[in-house]
């Protein structure tokens, strides 16, 4: 029978919804899937050489997207001579005050479960190291091909999964770079997608099929255990010009050879490949009873910019337990600078997210949606976890309880404890509802919202 799919869209931000989803056949996927479901908190990272711009990465390249991407690039007016520009980043690119151990170190105390990295942007530079191009981390053109971390994409997995994180691992099914994608031999790039009808050039697009699948199988075989693979580029499909990457064979390949776990992400395209749905830049407003995670920036970009203006930590404990309550997972992107460090705006607010979590982690990870609350009352949210449901009361612009909390809990209550003191709390019902009595919930400590557990 065929699928049918539902794109939802909100401006340029879209997703399958859940009439789209396929649910994968492998039960090892499947498995891995609920394990996935249970991190809630993964550190989503855009970095590569075109940071040094402090730009959108690789977007500016695509003329059919410069009215948007092109906004500040102020400083020539040819866009030919701006490509040529931003190729030749690379050769500049030296990020000598990258540690991957101290981002893994950060990450995990900061309450995250996996990260999710950018092997691969649109542009095409690779930050791992490939046998398929020059256009790499590792190759001689860069600076950093001579520093011992090199390999940006290995070292970061390592040090996470040291840390005991799992491993997204984002690639870009569209590659501008390479010349059976936008041959030069066809002039200009009008789209993004490819500048030649790949049905009237079938051994250039089969040429870069197994391009593709090449990569795909050197960050399978060669990075570790890889828990995701985020394929992003939703445009690269075949009722789109007929650009198909045949990726039912290459998934297949290497499930049966090196990651039976593996859960693909084919963003935006349903089917069988996007066993996860993924949100950009938005929260959905209903519960998703499917494995879905939203991806949004700590700032206003994916990638580094100058003058980023970041979300408070107040903002990312809202987003956190509204995503959870829904039952999804948070893909909280950050933004290296082009040295390797981390801004110290991000690197306080993550700190400050670590500690909030440390009290009320109990409540995010593994939880699953509550029957309790409404999700239309902007202060509560709730989660449930074996004999627990939990419920979040979260603060606005200072942290404030009222005298009393009233949320819609069905079942019966034995009893309610505050997770930051430790306080138990008196409560009354009146049919479905519970009043919490919460006069002497002492304030000091709070910041950004507290966690209540109530015990069936």
């Amino acid at each position: 029978m065929k699928q049918t799919k539902t794109i939802i869209t909100d401006g340029a931000h879209n997703y399958t919804d859940e009439s789209g989803y396929v649910a994968p056949d492998s039960p090892e996927v499947r498995k891995h899937l609920e394990w996935f479901r249970g991190l809630k908190l993964g550190m989503m990272i855009h970095w590569s050489p075109a940071t040094q711009l402090g730009l959108n990465p690789s977007w500016p390249l695509s003329d059919g997207d410069r009215a948007w991407s092109r906004r500040e690039v102020d400083w020539v007016d040819d866009g030919e001579e701006f490509k040529e520009q931003y190729w030749t980043l690379n050769r500049t690119f030296n990020p000598v005050r990258f540690r991957p151990d101290r981002w893994a170190k950060l990450a995990k105390e900061s309450g995250f479960k996996y990260l999710l990295f950018t092997t691969k942007h649109h542009d095409g530079f690779c930050m791992f190291d490939t046998a398929t191009t020059n256009y790499r981390i590792t190759h001689p053109d860069c600076p950093f091909s001579r520093h011992k971390y090199a390999n940006v994409t290995k070292e970061l997995f390592d040090a996470f999964r040291s840390e005991g994180m799992g491993i997204s691992a984002y690639f870009s099914k569209a590659d501008w770079y390479s010349d059976a994608y936008w041959h030069r031999a066809f002039g200009p790039t009008p789209s993004r997608n490819t500048n030649y009808d790949p049905k009237e050039h079938p051994e250039l697009w089969k040429e870069f099929v197994q391009y593709t699948h090449q990569q795909l199988r050197e960050l399978t075989t060669h990075y570790g255990k890889i828990d995701t693979l985020w394929l992003d580029g939703g445009w690269v499909r075949p009722e789109n010009m007929g650009q198909d990457l045949h990726l039912a064979e290459i998934i297949e390949e290497i499930r049966a050879t090196t990651q039976p776990h593996l859960i693909v992400c084919d963003r935006t395209v349903g089917g069988p490949y996007e066993n996860i749905v993924t949100p950009e830049q938005k929260v959905p407003e209903k519960v998703m009873d499917i494995p879905w995670e939203s991806n949004l920036t700590i700032g206003n970009n994916f990638s580094f910019r100058y003058d980023d203006v970041y979300r408070s930590t107040r903002e990312i404990v809202r987003t956190l337990a509204d995503v959870v309550s829904k039952g999804g997972n948070l893909a909280l992107n950050v933004t290296p600078r082009p040295d390797g460090a981390l801004p110290h705006p991000i690197v306080h607010r993550l700190r400050q997210l670590g500690e909030w979590i440390a009290v009320n982690g109990e409540a995010i990870y593994d939880s699953e949606v509550s029957v309790c609350g409404d999700i239309k009352k902007r202060n509560l949210r709730f989660t449930h976890k074996g004999d627990m449901e939990y419920l979040f009361y979260l603060y606005d612009d200072e942290p404030y309880m009222p005298l009393s909390v009233t949320a819609r809990v069905p079942m019966e209550i034995q009893g309610i404890q505050l997770l930051r003191t430790g306080q138990s709390i008196p409560f009354t019902r009146a049919g479905e509802y519970l009043e919490l009595d919460t006069s002497a919930v002492v304030m000091a400590g709070a910041e950004y919202g507290d966690c209540f557990a109530m015990m069936h």
